[in-house]
């Protein structure tokens, strides 16, 4: 398993280090159902990545590619480790990049997800740390979008599965 200093060290000082990003969103789903598009390649990808390889246990591979939006047909590789699977309520994983250009070096931060029911559905709260001030704008803005997103696929999945 990787070490937060170890993380820490790689993506650069402390003093580089961003406030953590932290969204939240209700989804009209139980945390049982929410929980899977997060450990399940297949669901991931209808929210998140393009590809995916999980094998979602402590210190199993969180593989992701991601479409680049610059028109050029290619993807962007995410590296990253499971640090903790807890179903239905929480999984952690790190998260960075293969491709410099991106500044977060693969397993350089960390994506904290906690599943709380909430009425009908259920409260996720996402939370990103240890990214590279440099980085936290565009991560800010992609995980409000990739989470309304991911409301949106884990509503139509529900409603489209036997």
């Amino acid at each position: 398993m990787t070490n937060p200093s170890d993380r820490a060290s790689r993506a650069g000082s402390m003093v580089d280090m961003a406030e953590p990003i932290v969204r939240e969103i209700h989804i009209g789903a139980t945390p049982e159902t929410v929980f899977e598009f997060f450990t399940d390649a297949r669901k991931l990808t209808r929210w998140l990545a393009t590809e995916a390889t999980l094998d979602p246990r402590p210190g199993g591979i969180c593989n992701q590619e991601h479409a680049r939006d610059d028109g050029s047909g290619g993807s962007y590789h995410m590296s990253g480790e499971f640090l903790e699977v807890s179903r239905p309520e929480r999984v952690v994983f790190t998260w960075g990049f293969t491709d410099p250009d991106v500044g977060v070096p693969p397993g350089s931060s960390v994506v904290d997800v906690t599943l709380t029911p909430d009425g009908g559905g259920t409260r996720l709260r996402l939370e990103h740390r240890e990214l590279p001030a440099a980085a936290i704008d565009d991560h800010a803005d992609g995980w409000s979008g990739m989470l309304e997103r991911l409301a949106t696929a884990v509503v139509t999945t529900a409603t489209d599965e036997p």
